[in-house]
C-alpha cells in the first residue's frame, strides 16, 4: 500500500534552520507535522509541489514585532509578513502591550503605536490568549508582557517617577499571571517617557516573576547612542539579578557621533555571553522607526513623517520639507503633527552589517503595522536578508542567512518543534526563488510585497501565495515558551 501524505514538496533544495550544508531532498507534510524528509519518491500525496530548482526553509521567526493587534484583524493585516515567508511573529516588545490593560483614554506614545484605548480591552493576557484560540490568527503569536502597560495600570498613569514597592509588587503580580496564561516574557522600552523613569531595581523586582518559570527578559535598551555600552551593562545585570536570559531588542548604535561604536558594543556583549545567556535582533536597515517626539528632533538626522492624526495627509513627507514650507522649525512643526510616527535616519551601515553578521544576531523586522506610511521594513526585512545580504553582498551565507531567522531564534525564544526542517517538527515552511529574492519596499514604496517568496505554510496550511495573495487559512496558534 502506498503511504499517503497531505504534502509533498519535491526536490527542494533544504535549508535545515540549524545552519547546516543545503541538501536536496522531499519534505512530507501531514497534519500540522512535517512527517518525512528524504527520498519520498515511494509516496503519493493528496498535494505535490515541485520544488526543483528551489529552497525551503523552515518558515522565518519575526523576533521582533508590534503585532499585538495585528494577528487579531485577519489574514489581510498579516499579508506583510506571511508575503516575506513569515510564520511566527513575537509581540509585545519595547514594553508596549496590548495585555494586561484597559485604557479608556487614547494610550500616551508609544504605546498608541498599537492603536486608540478601543484595542486596549484586555483585563488579562488569558483574555487575549482566548480571543487567539476562538479566533485563529493567520500565523503563530509569541507574546512578551510590556513593561509600560503595566506601569500605566498601576500607577495610574503618573508614570514620571519610579514606581513604590507596592507599584511594583502589583506588576509583578500581573506578569506573573500573564506567565501562567500563556505568555512568555517580559519586554521594556526604557528608552521611552512612560518607562524612562524607572530605575533599575524597578525592572529587577518586576522582572523577578520570571525566576520561577524560566521566561524571557526582553529590552528596549534605556540608551542606543552616547550611553549605549552603560545600558547594555545595566540590560546584562538585570538578567543576572533574576537568573534568566536576556535579549536586547534591535541592537544599533545610534547617532552619527556613535557611527562605528559596534566594535565596541558587540566585544561587550560576547563578553556577557561567556557568563549568562544573552542575544539580540537587528533589522537590516540604517533607519529606525518610532513615535515622534519632538524634544528628541537633530538637524543631522533626517526625519519621515509616518502617520500624524491631526495632519493625516502629512504622511510620507520629509520633516525638513514641511518645516520650508510652513517656515518654522523642526521642533515647532512636530509639534504641531503630533501624535504622530516617523522614520529616523540614525545609523551607519558599516555597524547594521558588523552587527548582523554577528552570531548572535537574529532578524526582527521592528515593523509597524498600523502606520499609514511604514517603514520598508514592514514588508521587506526577511527577504532583503535573503537577497541583498546573503547574495548580493555575501556578507553570510545563505544556510547562515536562515539560521538567523529561524533556529537560532526558535532556540533562544525557546519555540519547540519549530524553526528547523526535520522529521516531527511543524511544517511552518517558505519555498523560495534563492535567485531571484529580494525585497521589493522601499522608502518612497514602502508597501510593495517581496519578490521570490512562492508560497508559505502554516502548521501544514497553505497561508500565502505568491501572486495569489494571502488564503483565509488562519492555521496560527500561541507559542508559550518551552512547551510543544
Amino acid at each position: 500500500m502506498t503511504l499517503r501524505c497531505d504534502l509533498i514538496i519535491r526536490d527542494a533544495t533544504i535549508l535545515d534552520g540549524l545552519g547546516g550544508p543545503r541538501f536536496t531532498a522531499d519534505v512530507g507534510v501531514t497534519g500540522d507535522r512535517i512527517t518525512a524528509v528524504g527520498d519520498l519518491g515511494g509516496r503519493a500525496a493528496d498535494r505535490e509541489v515541485d520544488a526543483d530548482g528551489l529552497a525551503l526553509a523552515p518558515g522565518f521567526i519575526d523576533a521582533h514585532t508590534h503585532d499585538d493587534r495585528a494577528v487579531l484583524c485577519g489574514p489581510a493585516c498579516m499579508l506583510c509578513k506571511m508575503s516575506q515567508g513569515v510564520t511566527t511573529v513575537v509581540v509585545g516588545n519595547c514594553g508596549i502591550s496590548l495585555a494586561p490593560v484597559r485604557m479608556k483614554s487614547r494610550p500616551v506614545p508609544p504605546l498608541d503605536l498599537l492603536g486608540d484605548e478601543s484595542w486596549f480591552a484586555f483585563d488579562s493576557f488569558g483574555d487575549y490568549a482566548g480571543r487567539l484560540a476562538r479566533d485563529p490568527a493567520p500565523v503563530n503569536t509569541y507574546a512578551l508582557i510590556g513593561h509600560m502597560s503595566l506601569r500605566v495600570e498601576a500607577m495610574q498613569g503618573d508614570t514620571q517617577r519610579a514606581a513604590t514597592d507596592r507599584e511594583a509588587a502589583h506588576m509583578q503580580a500581573r506578569l506573573k499571571d500573564a506567565l501562567a496564561q500563556g505568555a512568555s516574557g517580559f519586554s521594556t522600552g526604557l528608552y521611552y517617557p512612560p518607562n524612562m523613569m524607572a530605575p533599575t531595581d524597578e525592572v529587577i523586582a518586576v522582572a523577578e516573576a520570571l525566576r520561577s518559570v524560566g521566561g524571557l527578559y526582553v529590552t528596549h535598551m534605556r540608551d542606543e547612542a552616547n550611553d549605549v555600552l552603560l545600558s547594555i551593562e545595566e540590560t546584562l545585570r538585570i538578567g543576572r539579578a533574576v537568573d534568566v536570559p536576556v535579549v536586547i531588542s534591535h541592537h544599533k548604535c545610534s547617532m552619527p557621533e556613535n557611527f562605528g561604536r559596534s566594535t565596541e558594543t558587540l566585544p561587550l556583549i560576547d563578553k556577557g555571553a561567556a557568563g549568562q545567556k544573552v542575544d539580540f535582533d537587528i533589522y537590516p536597515y540604517a533607519a529606525g522607526s518610532t513615535v515622534l517626539m519632538p524634544h528628541r528632533l537633530r538637524r543631522d538626522v533626517p526625519v519621515r513623517i509616518t502617520w500624524s492624526v491631526p495632519h493625516p495627509e502629512l504622511a510620507g513627507r520629509m520633516l525638513a520639507d514641511i518645516a520650508a514650507e510652513w517656515g518654522l522649525e523642526l521642533r515647532a512643526v512636530a509639534e504641531k503633527l503630533v501624535p504622530a510616527g516617523a522614520i529616523f535616519f540614525q545609523m551607519d551601515e558599516p555597524d547594521v552589517q558588523r552587527i548582523m553578521a554577528h552570531r548572535l544576531a537574529m532578524i526582527g523586522s521592528d515593523g509597524l503595522p498600523h502606520d499609514s506610511y511604514p517603514h520598508p521594513r514592514l514588508w521587506g526585512t526577511f527577504p532583503r536578508v535573503l537577497g541583498h545580504y546573503a547574495r548580493d553582498l555575501k556578507l553570510f551565507s545563505l544556510e547562515e542567512a536562515v539560521r538567523k531567522m529561524t533556529g537560532h531564534t526558535a532556540s533562544v525564544f525557546g519555540m519547540v518543534d519549530r524553526g528547523v526542517i526535520r522529521e516531527g517538527a511543524y511544517a511552518d515552511l517558505v519555498l523560495f526563488d534563492p535567485a531571484t529574492v529580494r525585497d521589493a519596499s522601499t522608502y518612497d514604496a514602502p508597501t510593495r510585497p517581496a519578490e521570490g517568496i512562492l508560497e508559505t505554510w502554516i502548521n501544514g496550511q497553505s497561508a500565502y501565495v505568491f501572486g495569489a495573495g494571502a488564503t483565509d487559512a488562519c492555521a496560527g496558534r500561541l507559542v508559550t515558551r518551552n512547551q510543544g
